[in-house]
């Protein structure tokens, strides 16, 4: 239908067809078998209905399948309202990748990690890795021969996508290195005489095809993209037509020679493109395949994983699968060329940046432009990064964008820059910071605890009955606080108790009969399952390479498949040796800090510093902290994702506080927290609620109580007004890391002076239970 309408087929062909088997008691089978078969002749028919059919190419039709169409399916087609009804001219092939997207089904996506690419969001890649550096050429050319040189150089050039889909990457590359070849055209015209211009015209050849290149894992991708870009080619031919009579030029005889389309049966390969070799090409553009580190090994399975990271031994193994693309796109690259590729956000942020960008930088690449974050086009719900680069270097300002909100109607941010950093950071870039040895040793921030199974959570009030009817059981049943309890909920308190067995074997926690029963009908059953499932995948590994990494955490918890997954038992430790501990939801956009009672266990949502004095809430509390832990934490979504390894191990605490400044903190975090609650109790809101109202503009006493710590904590680190926090904190970084190295002591997190002293500074306010 799409061929009909631009021409390449006679015109309402496909409905009379399907008009015909509706109406006429013809064959479909016949019909549109024939149809297919002579548009895959090179012999034109001499009579008949299928005697203006051209032939097409060797490639769409080579193995014909006709089929019986249903009454349905062809009133679908032909009917008084169906598809060959509508004008298909006016379908951009950019969107048969939405096409192809919808034809898989949500599950098959998810795996595949396949998402449709919007045409914006595709040009964000193309402009600055093809568009505008072919159009710094033209610009630059002035003579006859300059041009020509510069035209013979684009019918040259050559493209891949290594992820390809569909192949909307492709076919816009195509359709814009077109329009630039019709404006190397111009310029020639320009340039040059009319008899020059004229003879020269005439044997020019179009942009081909074949110059593109894709491979993908989908053999129905592979095809679609195929198709794509042999009818982008029709498309290019008109557009060039209308360019030539828009300037009264003498149309060249080559623009008339749409059929037969190219056959790109050796251009695009179904294969994994991770494992297979790229052509040689002067760029390369796409959006690789999302798929988190966490849910790889389950959505492709152990062997995959292993066999993908012994092709990369050199990527960090907690890398997003996307990565391995962009480590060998610039691999492949040679020097000065380009390349453009998408990715989750989480390519700028620790071992994903080092495992990609970090290495792009590392080995000659130069980031030309790029899109730190934004909100994903298609239905997949992430943030996105899109990265330009060229191997080598790139003089002149840098553009960086990025979207400043959560949706996708969101404001724009854009700067230009010197350099831009493997975490395309908007500030200065921090991650460069070390690892701080005081802090990485220092016992002072912790995941919550794993449970690893509903069946080890008992509502609240079921666990208040069991505990009243059997105070024994308190040994064994705790309230259990997660993120959205401790800021999404008006008391902060935890709803549900969780089940823990300590470290006792199973003879002594099958005396506990009441809790033991419950964790062994429940637990038990999918404990076996996944020990199961763990087994046969390592075993499924092992075939394919006997030295392969295998698994062992669902065998390992089977042992004991009556304690929690992750019981963090250091973590309880700490916080049992003292009467409140600080904690925050691990994945927040906002920065609340809150103080509980020891004996509330805090889930794996929430990390927890067991810190009880006012000085290290105030600090961990303020912009200081917050900021670092902005720039150099990963995410979840588009919400900040706090990690002990990246964020706390590297942030520099005050070195040399004096007691005055100590106190000042302390008291302004405790005003800060009495200001919190007083607000809480008075508009019957969370801590969520009320830091959502601190986005909008205008005066608020929780800004002035914010304004305050942080003026406490700027004093403590000796900061001037005039210094900005993450330059300051970097430096400080790195001269606490040169300390350590020259065996000096440093200041390690937490309280600076002695017990004693700390003691004053602890106050009694924190979630508790009732």
């Amino acid at each position: 239908m799409f061929a009909e309408d631009i021409g390449l087929l006679p015109q309402s062909i496909v409905s009379s067809l399907a008009d015909d088997c509706l109406n006429r008691g013809q064959s479909s089978y016949d019909l549109f078998g024939t149809l297919f078969q002579q548009m895959n002749s090179q012999r034109q028919a001499t009579g008949g209905r299928f005697q203006d059919i051209q032939y097409f190419n060797g490639g769409i039709f080579e193995t014909i399948n006709p089929i019986d169409l249903t009454t349905d399916e062809l009133n679908l087609i032909g009917g008084t309202n169906g598809a060959a009804t509508e004008d298909w001219s006016k379908v951009s092939p950019a969107i048969f990748g939405n096409i192809f997207q919808k034809s898989m089904n949500a599950e098959e996506r998810h795996i595949r990690g396949a998402h449709f690419t919007s045409e914006a969001d595709i040009m964000k890649i193309i402009t600055p890795t093809i568009i505008n550096p072919w159009r710094e050429r033209i610009y630059q050319a002035s003579s006859m021969k300059e041009i020509l040189k510069l035209r013979s150089d684009l019918l040259e050039f050559k493209v891949l996508d290594p992820a390809c889909g569909s192949g909307n990457f492709l076919y816009l590359s195509y359709r814009e290195l077109v329009r630039l070849e019709l404006e190397i055209i111009r310029k020639l015209k320009d340039t040059v005489s009319e008899n020059n211009f004229l003879r020269h015209a005439q044997t020019l050849s179009l942009i081909s095809p074949k110059q593109f290149f894709g491979i993908d894992t989908d053999p129905f991708g592979v095809e679609l993209a195929k198709v794509t870009l042999m009818l982008g080619k029709k498309l290019a031919m008109d557009e060039a037509v209308e360019i030539f009579n828009q300037y009264q030029m003498e149309i060249p005889f080559w623009l008339d020679q749409a059929l037969p389309l190219d056959n790109l049966d050796f251009n695009f390969i179904n294969t994994d493109a991770l494992f297979s070799d790229w052509p040689k090409v002067n760029a390369i553009v796409g959006n690789p395949p999302f798929q988190s580190k966490n849910k790889m090994i389950s959505e492709f399975g152990r062997p995959y994983v292993n066999r993908i990271r012994e092709k990369f031994p050199e990527v960090p193994g907690r890398a997003d699968y996307c990565v391995y693309w962009f480590r060998k796109a610039h691999d492949h690259l040679k020097a000065g060329q380009r390349a453009g590729l998408v990715g989750t956000n989480t390519i700028r942020q620790n071992y994903s940046r080092v495992g990609g960008l970090d290495y792009i930088v590392k080995n000659g690449g130069t980031i030309t432009e790029a899109v730190s974050s934004q909100i994903w086009s298609g239905d997949a719900s992430v943030q996105v990064s899109l990265v330009n680069w060229i191997k080598g270097e790139k003089k002149g300002s840098k553009k960086l964008f990025r979207q400043l909100g959560h949706n996708r109607s969101s404001p724009w941010e854009k700067i230009d820059v010197k350099e831009i950093g493997p975490s395309l950071s908007f500030n200065i870039d921090v991650s460069t910071a070390k690892t701080i040895i005081a802090n990485a040793k220092s016992p002072s921030c912790f995941q919550g605890q794993t449970h690893g199974h509903k069946g080890f959570l008992v509502e609240r009030i079921e666990a208040e009955r069991m505990i009243t009817q059997n105070p024994e059981l308190a040994r064994f049943l705790h309230p259990f606080l997660i993120s959205s309890e401790l800021s999404g909920t008006k008391s902060g308190l935890p709803c549900r108790y969780v089940i823990d067995f300590k470290d006792i074997d199973i003879n002594s926690a099958q005396q506990i009969k009441q809790l033991f029963s419950k964790i062994q009908s429940e637990v038990l059953p999918d404990r076996l399952e996944a020990a199961n499932r763990e087994r046969n995948q390592n075993q499924e590994a092992l075939e394919n390479n006997p030295k392969a990494r295998t698994a062992n955490d669902h065998s390992n918890a089977l042992k004991k498949w009556w304690n929690l997954f992750r019981r963090r038992k250091e973590m309880l430790s700490q916080i049992k040796n003292t009467p409140r501990y600080i904690a925050c939801g691990q994945v927040s956009k906002y920065s609340i800090f809150e103080f509980v009672s020891n004996n509330i266990r805090p889930n794996a949502s929430l990390i927890v510093f067991p810190f009880c004095d006012d000085y290290s809430f105030g600090v961990l509390q303020s912009d200081f902290h917050w900021k670092w832990c902005r720039e150099r934490c990963s995410t979840l979504g588009n919400a900040p994702r706090y990690t002990s390894n990246t964020v706390f191990d590297s942030f520099p605490w005050p070195q040399t506080p004096s007691i005055e400044s100590v106190r000042s903190i302390a008291i302004a975090s405790l005003r800060l927290r009495n200001l919190r609650n007083a607000l809480k109790i008075e508009h019957e809101v969370s801590l969520l609620e009320l830091y959502q109202l601190m986005e909008l503009p205008g005066n608020s006493p929780l800004k002035d109580a914010h304004a305050t710590l942080n003026e406490a904590v700027r004093e403590a680190y000796g900061m001037d007004k005039s210094d900005k926090v993450l330059n300051f904190l970097l430096e400080l970084n790195k001269h606490v890391v040169e300390k350590e190295r020259s065996g000096e002591d440093v200041q390690p997190p937490g309280f600076p002076y002695s017990r004693q002293e700390q003691s004053q500074f602890v106050t009694e306010d924190c979630i508790s239970m009732p």
